[in-house]
């Protein structure tokens, strides 16, 4: 009977490292995928930024876009006033020398 324990107690013994043994790649692969899906998501999250940038971009371009045409849409308003004010003013000096 005391041989009967002892082998079962070798036996155990001896398998229980075979056990930590299998465990070990087990925790290894778990790491792994852990780190892949880290990485899937840093890589979603920076396809995502780059949408956003690129959407920003794009309304800079817009707003870039409309300041031009309202600097133009000036530029064109001051120089009709300017035209009116010069005719205004050559008007005036008409008169004034017909007065004179």
């Amino acid at each position: 009977m005391k041989f009967d324990f002892t082998v079962i107690n070798r036996s155990f013994e001896w398998r229980q490292p075979l056990l930590e043994l299998d465990a070990a790649p087990s925790l290894s692969q778990k790491h792994q995928q852990i780190a892949k899906r880290e990485e899937a998501v840093k890589e979603k999250i920076i396809l995502s930024q780059e949408r956003h940038i690129q959407r920003l971009n794009d309304l800079v371009r817009s707003l870039q876009m409309q300041l031009q045409r309202c600097k133009g849409e000036n530029e064109t308003r001051n120089a009709t006033e300017t035209s009116h004010n010069n005719k205004q003013f050559i008007e005036l000096e008409r008169k004034h020398i017909v007065e004179d």
